[in-house]
């Protein structure tokens, strides 16, 4: 059920001198006519009064330890600002904590909650992620400028470079001209659109069953086909790293460097199984040789077809043109038998999955493998009717030993060979309450299906897919070891990781 408490979050004490409530009023830097934003809308700018208790920031946190107490120091950043504005402390929602439905990250099924707990006192919905670091006081000025009693979607814009299957291949003729907000940067909603659409989510059912891109679905459902809002773009929402010259106007920037988790995973403690058949061995697992096979010290190819000059293993299970659930469970059982290295991690690949594997060892040294561990880019199927969440594949999937033993233990299975195996592994994961831990740092689809400005601040671990593409100077270009230094000052600059 969902919290009854709308305050969650650690009282705050009174210490000193404090201002009962903390009022910005802004003046106007140009004429009361208003300016134009980012995106070539009208923004008037007005001289509101806005107290920090009306907005109310949500973390869009995970439940996965490690995520959680990225959550908690966020959180505690942010009432610390606070504590020194204000008396009473701003609502901080930590968003796994809010209640027990899986479609909860999806944000919209949360909506109704969130105008029902906060629609009569408070202005603002803030949605931020774990690593998003907020300047409190630059923030209040910036939402002061935008009238709290009209529908507002406000964010740092994202746009296709071109039409894109993550996306559906939406606005195909040109997609360029749709924007959808970088959640890395925080977005706000005013609480005028938050109630309407919070009636608009109990009246009507969710149209789309699979949850792909949740930044791009929520644009679109908000815009409604041109009857809600566009995304207002607020060039304060930044992706710059903290203390960066260039982020000096910013509310929003994102950490210099990853969290400090102690040394990378060693080599021998990862696993690493890669999904083929006989009519990619000599056209794709090539690639796999000349890019990243070298730094895995424990590597299996599984085919339909035994060949030793690669060498590949059949498992017994005919290939199939889709699905390769058989194959993949096939995969796990091995994964668990003394055929193979005892291992803390199983990683599962296709064949023209392309992966930084020290980048995964840096990211991994973040997560217990002794707790059920199921990583990668998460997607979601019917989560606003009680669906479940899964690993998309291409990206890689990656479990500890614990989630495979608990899996394989439940009985779970694939109900045919040809069954989508990622969706078959989040329906059985979903119902041993394991959660899919989310990172976006895997990727489903090829660079070019991303917006520009999203790939400029991560450090990728994985892409998926080789059409049109070459798949090596892909490799090359954005997941070799020495990436920082065979790359440009400026991208340089601007990236950083994303755990």
């Amino acid at each position: 059920m969902l919290s009854s408490s709308p305050h969650i979050g650690h009282k705050v004490a009174v210490c000193g001198i404090f201002l009962s409530f903390l009022f910005i009023n802004i003046v106007p830097a140009e004429s009361a006519e208003g300016s134009q934003n980012h995106g070539g809308m009208h923004v008037p700018h007005y001289n509101n009064k806005l107290d920090l208790q009306e907005i109310v920031f949500v973390v869009q946190s995970q439940s996965n330890a490690f995520h959680v107490r990225q959550a908690e120091k966020r959180r505690a950043d942010l009432l610390k600002q606070a504590h020194g504005l204000t008396e009473k402390p701003p609502v901080v929602l930590l968003l796994h904590t809010l209640s027990d439905n899986e479609g909860d990250w999806s944000i919209l099924p949360l909506l109704p909650y969130l105008s029902r707990s906060f629609g009569k006192n408070s202005s603002w919905i803030v949605f931020l992620e774990e690593e998003t670091n907020v300047k409190m006081v630059t923030l209040l000025q910036v939402l002061a400028k935008f009238h709290k009693n009209k529908e507002w979607f406000l964010g740092k814009p994202l746009h296709d470079e071109e039409s894109t299957i993550i996306h559906h291949y939406a606005f195909a003729e040109n997609p360029t001209i749709f924007k959808y907000p970088d959640f890395a940067a925080a977005w706000a909603l005013s609480m005028p659109l938050v109630v309407r659409l919070a009636n608009k989510v109990r009246d009507e059912p969710l149209k789309s069953d699979f949850t792909i891109d949740l930044k791009h679905e929520i644009a679109l459902y908000i815009w409604d086909s041109g009857k809600g809002p566009h995304l207002t773009a607020v060039p304060e929402l930044c992706t710059e790293p903290e203390g960066s010259p260039h982020a000096q106007h910013c509310a929003t920037t994102l950490r210099k460097d990853p969290p400090l988790c102690g040394e990378p995973v060693k080599k021998e403690d990862i696993f690493v199984a890669v999904k083929t058949c006989r009519k990619f061995h000599s056209e794709r697992v090539p690639v796999i040789k000349k890019t990243w096979e070298k730094d895995a010290l424990f590597l299996e190819y599984y085919s339909d077809h035994a060949e030793p000059s690669i060498p590949t293993i059949n498992l017994g299970v005919p290939n199939t043109e889709r699905g390769h659930c058989g194959k993949t469970f096939a995969i796990l059982q091995r994964f668990l038998s003394s055929a193979v290295p005892n291992t803390k991690w199983l990683v599962i690949v296709d064949d023209d999955t392309l992966i930084s594997l020290h980048r995964l060892r840096v990211l991994l040294s973040c997560y217990d493998p002794s707790a059920p561990v199921c990583l990668g880019e998460r997607y979601g199927y019917g989560l606003s009717q009680g669906g479940y969440s899964y690993i998309t594949g291409g990206g890689g999937m990656v479990f500890s030993r614990e989630a495979v033993v608990r899996l394989l233990n439940s009985g779970c299975k694939c109900y045919s060979n040809d069954a989508p195996d990622d969706m078959v592994l989040g329906m059985c994961l979903n119902a041993l309450g394991l959660p899919i831990t989310h990172s976006p740092l895997f990727h489903q689809a090829r660079p070019e299906d991303y917006s520009k400005d999203l790939l400029a601040h991560q450090v990728p671990i994985s892409f998926h897919k080789h059409w049109n593409i070459d798949p090596v100077a892909v490799f090359n270009k954005w997941l070799r070891d020495d990436w920082r230094t065979n790359t440009s000052d400026e991208r340089n600059e601007r990236s950083k990781t994303e755990l």
